[in-house]
C-alpha cells in the first residue's frame, strides 16, 4: 500500500480535527491541555509501562535477581529464553488488541464493539479448526492465514447485520455480536468434539502466556506492524466513523477504508489467537477509558490506547502469576473477569445516561 493511500489529505485532517465522537455511549470530550502537560502525561504513561515491564521480567517461579543475572548463566538463559519473550508478547498483544478494538468501534460506530463482542474471535477459532482439519500438521503461518480469512468474513457479516439496526439502539449492537459469536462458537465446539480437537480449541480461545518462549511468539511482531499501519491510517478511520456520506464527500473510498480496517482487525485477532490465545475485552475497556480521558479522535488516542493495553495486560499477567503462586492462572481468565466487570460498569453507565 502506497504512502499516498495512507497519508491523510488536508481536508481529511481538518474534518478529523473538528469531528465529534462516533455514535456510542461513552462520548468523551477531549479536555484542552497544553503541549507540555500532554507530553508530561505521556511520559508518565511510558514510565508506568516501563516499570511494569521491568517487574514482569523478574516475577515468576524461577528466581531472577537484578544483582546476579549478569553473572549467572542459568539466570541469563531463563531471562532470554522465557521472561523476555513473555514480556514482549504481553506488550505486543495488549497494544494490538486495544488498537484493534478502537478501529472496530469506529467502523461499527458503537462503543461496545470489539473483536470478542463482534464474533471476530469466534470466527478466528473456526478458521484455525478448519485449517487443522485440512492440514493437521499446518505451521502457525498457515493457521494464521486461515484464522485471518475467517475473522475477516465474520467481521464483515457482523457489520452487514448491524446496518439494519436502529442507530440509537446502541446496546443492540454488542448483543447481536455476542449472539453471532455464540452461534459460531457452538458450531466450532461441535466440530472440535467430533474430531478430538477440543483440548486444542480450549487453548486457542483462552490466553495463556505461560507457554511463551523464544521461537514461539515472534509471529506477534506481525500484529505490531499492523498496529503501526492502523496508526498511519487513523485519520481515515476517524472519518469513516462519521458515516459513508461524510467519507465520500471528502473524496475517500468508504469501502476501501472499511476493508482496510476490517483487515487490520482480522489479522491482529488471528495472530493473537494463534500465538497466545484469545484475550477478551481489552479492545472494549481500554479504548472507552482512554476516550474519557483524551477524547475520541483516533490519531490522538491510539498512542494512549496502545499504552493502556500494554499496562492492562501486564498488570493482569502479574496478578495471574502471583495470586496462586507457584501455580499460575491463565491470563485470559483474569482479563475476562476484570474486563467483564468493567464492561458491566460501562453498560450501567449507559443505562443511567439514557434515563
Amino acid at each position: 500500500m502506497s504512502a499516498r493511500t495512507l497519508a491523510p489529505s488536508r481536508d481529511v485532517r481538518q474534518v478529523t480535527d473538528s469531528a465529534g465522537p462516533p455514535a456510542g455511549p461513552v462520548a468523551g470530550v477531549r479536555p484542552r491541555r497544553g503541549r507540555a502537560a500532554s507530553a508530561g502525561l505521556l511520559t508518565l504513561g511510558v514510565l508506568l509501562v516501563a516499570g511494569l515491564t521491568g517487574i514482569s521480567l523478574f516475577v515468576g517461579v524461577g528466581q531472577l535477581h537484578p544483582a546476579t543475572v549478569l553473572h549467572d548463566e542459568t539466570q541469563q538463559m531463563l531471562l532470554v529464553q522465557s521472561r523476555v519473550p513473555r514480556t514482549v508478547a504481553l506488550l505486543l498483544a495488549g497494544a494490538a488488541m486495544a488498537v484493534a478494538g478502537t478501529i472496530m468501534q469506529l467502523l461499527a460506530r458503537n462503543r461496545f464493539t470489539e473483536p470478542s463482542t463482534a464474533g471476530t474471535t469466534e470466527f478466528a477459532g473456526l478458521g484455525i479448526v478448519a485449517a487443522t482439519l485440512v492440514v493437521p500438521d499446518a505451521p502457525l503461518i498457515v493457521r494464521m492465514a486461515a484464522a485471518s480469512a475467517a475473522a475477516l468474513v465474520g467481521s464483515a457479516v457482523f457489520l452487514r447485520i448491524i446496518r439494519g439496526l436502529p442507530t440509537r439502539e446502541t446496546l443492540l449492537v454488542p448483543l447481536v455480536g455476542l449472539m453471532l459469536g455464540g452461534v459460531v462458537s457452538a458450531a466450532t465446539t461441535f466440530v472440535a468434539l467430533r474430531t478430538d480437537l477440543m483440548q486444542s480449541l480450549t487453548s486457542w480461545l483462552t490466553a495463556d502466556f505461560s507457554v511463551v518462549i523464544a521461537g514461539r511468539y515472534e509471529l506477534l511482531w506481525a500484529a505490531g506492524a499492523v498496529t503501526l499501519l492502523a496508526y498511519l491510517a487513523a485519520d481515515r478511520f476517524t472519518v469513516a466513523g462519521l458515516g459513508e456520506d461524510v467519507t465520500t464527500s471528502l473524496g475517500l473510498d468508504y469501502r476501501a477504508v472499511m476493508g482496510l480496517g476490517l483487515a487490520i482487525v482480522s489479522v491482529v485477532t488471528a495472530v493473537v489467537v494463534v500465538t497466545v490465545g484469545a484475550v477478551p475485552f481489552i479492545g472494549l475497556v481500554v479504548p472507552n477509558l482512554v476516550a474519557l480521558w483524551v477524547g475520541d479522535h483516533a490519531r490522538r488516542s491510539l498512542v494512549w490506547t496502545a499504552l493502556g493495553g500494554m499496562a492492562f495486560v501486564l498488570l493482569s499477567d502479574l496478578v495471574a502469576r502471583t495470586v496462586v503462586a507457584p501455580a499460575e492462572i491463565p491470563l485470559g481468565t483474569v482479563v475476562g473477569v476484570v474486563g467483564a466487570g468493567l464492561f458491566l460498569a460501562l453498560l450501567g453507565r449507559q443505562v443511567v445516561r439514557a434515563r
